[in-house]
């Protein structure tokens, strides 16, 4: 029998622990349980250098919880912050999807949310289920993710597509705002998402800083918007990665600028 090996992440001890205990009692599941996202991560990369990879994580929807020290940088370099080092639930569930794509994810919420449903299948869940479903609703589940299917309560279908819909609407709205923006521009817009400053952009691409200001408010004129940050969110949402900090930068000033 091939047996099924779960990980449960919630930071209720007891509610983890007793959903722990029901699955193990299932006789092709293996499960285990972490109270927070930093344990999770141990988890997980514990597993794969034991080789014996999870094949499905349930999360809660609600998980929070601050990265400390101990945890492994195979997956927390890969999970998304608020630069205050919080891991939430539908974070984990990106970093895990971009470093451990074969593990399925099913994110557990005390209530329907069509927002962050949404935004949890963007990150890349397989599923979304209520926390006070039935047992036998949940192994259905994790088996039906294990055969590449996506579950979502019925209740939440349509407002979850309408979400996905918009998302798409303002991801191609910021798509067509950056191409707007000349080649340097892209660039200085790069350095801002990698969270430099006006300063330290002008040493990366030898530039002065009179002149990276003028980029940068070229920048924030064009995306139609008034603060770094909200360029920073704008570039995100259109698919702008940060600048690549540990290379030599090749460009010289006087090609671009």
């Amino acid at each position: 029998m091939a047996r099924i090996r779960v990980l449960v992440v919630d930071d209720h001890r007891i509610f983890a622990e007793s959903l722990a205990a029901a699955l193990a009692a299932e006789p092709d599941v293996d499960v285990s349980a972490a109270g927070s996202g930093p344990a999770a991560v141990r988890c997980l990369d514990r597993a794969v250098a034991e080789g014996r990879r999870y094949d499905v994580m349930l999360v809660d929807a609600d998980l929070g919880a601050v990265a400390g020290p101990g945890a492994s940088l195979t997956v927390a370099q890969a999970v998304p912050d608020d630069g205050g080092g919080v891991v939430d639930g539908i974070s984990l569930v990106a970093g895990v999807r971009s470093t451990q794509p074969a593990v399925r994810t099913v994110v557990l919420a005390e209530k329907d949310d069509p927002h962050r449903a949404a935004l949890a299948l963007q990150a890349g869940a397989s599923g979304w289920v209520a926390k006070d479903c039935s047992l036998q609703r949940l192994l259905a589940v994790i088996r039906g993710v294990l055969r590449d299917e996506t579950h979502l309560p019925p209740a939440l279908l349509t407002g979850v597509l309408r979400e996905l819909t918009a998302a798409r609407k303002h991801r191609t709205e910021s798509e067509q705002l950056v191409e707007s923006l000349t080649p340097r521009e892209r660039e200085v817009l790069r350095c801002m998402v990698a969270g430099l400053g006006r300063k330290a952009v002008a040493e990366r691409l030898f530039l002065s800083p009179h002149t990276v200001r003028t980029h940068m408010q070229n920048v924030l004129g064009k995306l139609g918007v008034h603060s770094t940050l909200a360029a920073v969110a704008l570039a995100r949402r259109a698919g702008v990665g940060p600048a690549d900090l540990s290379g030599d930068v090749v460009e010289r000033g006087g090609q671009l600028a």
